[in-house]
């Protein structure tokens, strides 16, 4: 019984047979009805290099787009340099270039439409895309290089143009201030203007005086230039100069400081305007129509008179007084030393004698013109009040008038008085504006 119970033989051969299946290694070849697992490290491999073929071709497809869009960068910089030399050829017209011009434009935008057909049907990936980049590259900056050659040729060509344009105004503005300089020594020498034999005193009127207003500021900006030029000449330091007449002032453009020395001499000249004698010496102004009929006889008297045989003539006169009185305080002695290397010309006006020097002739016309002003004021027997504006004020279109009528496209409200250049005035309820010079605010 006991040997029956024991294994058999064949029993323990097949128990054999079965260990060694169940704990035999692993293999990676499957049998019919039986999984057979695959090692670990050659399953990781398998996948490493399906990984690496989808990534090497994703960067193909990046690098292969990147350099379709240089060459879409570079064809658009061809176009720009294809249009920048069409319209280079239009001014001054080129047949010949004009079409070369426009062939190269449709050239251009055929392959930039090529471009387009390739992205829409995928087909962007043709050479090595590193060599069509360096070559898109390549292009690209010559198109640049191109287009800013044509912008500069067009730069100069404006510049020549305007150059020669600068040149001929030059010449005509000599050529206008050499009639303007015989315009002023035929009034001078004739005594008369046009203007000034119109004026009657039974029809007096504010509209008289802005007439012959205008006609006396223009000789005191003549005068004015005058004064620069021999500034000029005697090497002065001009800006310098204009700070010492209105320091802190600092003006729009330099070419302004003109209006700096107009203001100077407008305020040395209508100083003592509103006095009937420019406080030089008492009137009887008592009564007020005997006070207008003086002054428009002194008015006829001195617009049809030759200014050097009156002020021989008559060197005591009201007039001669004022023109001596102002040259005196308006040219400072060490100013004419400096101008004429002396003071010959003081002295004689000093005489009541008539210096025969364009200097003096320019500010004997400018004296005889405000004077001339003066007594058509005092003609109109309303009373005459001169006003300026004070500095840093805010601009008045009421009371003030802009020296430069478009100067600013700022609002006038935002401008404020630097200086006033030419004095107001005003006769009753009855104003002539102030010309003043604007700056924006400080800010």
């Amino acid at each position: 019984m006991d040997s029956a119970i024991r294994s058999s033989p064949t029993r323990s051969k097949f128990a054999k047979t079965f260990s060694k299946l169940t704990h035999s290694k692993k293999s990676t070849k499957s049998r019919a009805g039986i999984c057979i697992p695959i090692a670990p490290q050659k399953l990781q491999c398998c996948e490493s290099k399906k990984f690496g073929e989808e990534a090497m071709a994703e960067l193909r497809d990046r690098a292969a787009m990147e350099a379709f869009i240089a060459k879409l960068f570079a064809a658009v910089s061809s176009v720009k340099a294809a249009y920048a030399a069409q319209q280079m050829a239009q001014l001054p017209y080129d047949d010949a270039a004009v079409q070369s011009a426009d062939q190269a434009v449709v050239d251009e935008l055929r392959a930039m439409s090529e471009l387009k057909r390739q992205f829409l049907k995928n087909q962007i990936d043709s050479s090595p895309p590193h060599v069509v980049a360096m070559l898109a590259e390549i292009q690209e900056q010559q198109s640049l290089m191109k287009t800013y050659e044509i912008t500069m040729r067009k730069m100069q060509r404006e510049i020549d143009l305007k150059s020669s344009r600068i040149s001929s105004l030059r010449e005509s503005l000599k050529e206008t201030n050499r009639n303007n300089r015989l315009l002023e020594k035929t009034i001078s020498a004739t005594g008369s203007f046009s203007v000034l034999e119109t004026v009657s005193f039974h029809s007096l009127s504010i509209s008289d005086f802005v007439v012959v207003h205008k006609y006396a500021l223009r000789s005191v900006r003549h005068f004015a230039k005058q004064l620069i030029r021999e500034m000029e000449s005697a090497s002065w330091n001009i800006d310098a100069a204009v700070n010492a007449i209105h320091g802190g002032v600092k003006l729009n453009r330099k070419d302004h400081r003109g209006l700096v020395f107009e203001s100077f001499v407008c305020r040395e000249i209508f100083s003592g305007f509103n006095d009937p004698t420019f406080g030089i010496e008492k009137i009887d102004n008592s009564e007020k129509q005997r006070l207008r009929i003086f002054f428009f006889e002194e008015f006829t008297k001195l617009r049809s008179v030759s200014m050097r045989h009156f002020v021989k003539h008559n060197p005591s006169s009201l007039f001669g007084n004022f023109l001596k009185s102002k040259y005196l305080n308006l040219v400072h002695p060490k100013m004419e030393f400096s101008f004429f290397g002396n003071l010959n010309q003081r002295k004689m006006v000093n005489g009541g004698d008539f210096p025969e020097t364009e200097f003096f002739k320019m500010f004997a016309e400018m004296s005889r013109r405000i004077w001339l002003l003066h007594c058509l004021a005092f003609s109109l027997g309303c009373g005459v009040g001169v006003f300026q504006a004070e500095s840093n004020s805010r601009f008045s279109e009421v009371y003030m008038e802009n020296v430069f009528h478009d100067v600013f496209a700022v609002a006038v409200g935002d401008l404020r008085v630097a200086f006033t250049v030419v004095p107001g005035f005003r006769f009753g309820h009855t104003v002539v504006q102030t010309q003043v010079y604007l700056v924006p605010p400080k800010c």
